[in-house]
């Protein structure tokens, strides 16, 4: 039986640092045809009023936001806030799809796979100097790796021109977000169904934290994407797309 259009599963899409839900333009089109997506705007991006929660409150504020049941696919940043999302609404959360990302940014003694400290201590002490040129240096970083690096730097710093600057506090606060999150010992408390889709060639979350990752959450899968860097879903949208809504419909029905 075909799924008439108010029987399609919601998937919210939740950004990453530094770039607001306008980077999911290019999957929005296609998953219309078969989701209904929420692109989210996080709090002191785009006109998304600015607040001081952490990583937590932020999560349940969004999603106090979302319908239930709901998919959650979220981008870096965004794919930590999925994952606490997830933690704390399992009744709501029906699948997770984490986008490039890690439950730990940082490098710990147990957890090589990771960035060191000064990268993030450099941007904080960047980003309150020059954040735009913060931000531009950033885009760099993501693309790098990807055989479609100077394609996609020049589309994202396009979206930097012409969306607001995210609020500073924002920035600000979602690199100590990064510093500080561990979220490893909290995996074993999700039980729904997770789909990874990581770039081999990620220079901001080594594909060896996406692999740990799917071997410590339950019922999950791990796609790689070659020759990609840290947005896959840019580099192969329509890849990106079709994965996304079969598992969407596929969460529904299990």
């Amino acid at each position: 039986m075909r799924l008439m259009p108010d029987d399609w599963p919601d998937l919210a899409l939740i950004h990453g640092w530094g770039l607001g839900s306008a980077v999911w333009q290019p999957l929005l089109e296609p998953l219309a045809r078969s989701c209904r997506p929420h692109p989210v705007e996080l709090p002191g991006y785009g006109r998304a009023a600015d607040d001081s929660a952490d990583l937590a409150a932020c999560a349940e504020s969004l999603l106090a936001t979302l319908p239930t049941p709901v998919t959650l696919c979220g981008w870096s940043l965004g794919g930590l806030l999925a994952l606490r999302a997830a933690l704390l609404a399992p009744q709501q959360v029906s699948g997770l799809i984490l986008i490039g990302t890690t439950p730990c940014f940082v490098q710990r003694p147990d957890w090589p796979a990771a960035q060191p400290a000064t990268l993030l201590a450099g941007f904080a002490d960047s980003v309150g100097k020059r954040p735009a040129e913060t931000l531009q240096r950033f885009v760099a970083l993501l693309c790098q790796g990807d055989s479609q690096a100077r394609t996609l730097t020049r589309t994202l710093l396009a979206q930097l021109r012409n969306d607001p600057l995210p609020a500073l506090p924002a920035l600000q606060r979602g690199l100590e977000w990064l510093r500080d999150s561990d979220l490893r010992p909290l995996l074993p408390g999700i039980r729904c169904r997770s789909l990874l889709l990581h770039g081999d060639s990620d220079a901001l979350n080594p594909l060896a934290a996406a692999g740990w990752l799917a071997r410590a959450l339950p019922d999950s899968h791990l796609e790689v994407f070659p020759a990609t860097g840290h947005a896959p879903f840019l580099a192969d949208p329509a890849r990106c797309s079709q994965l996304l809504s079969q598992f969407c419909h596929a969460t529904r029905a299990h």
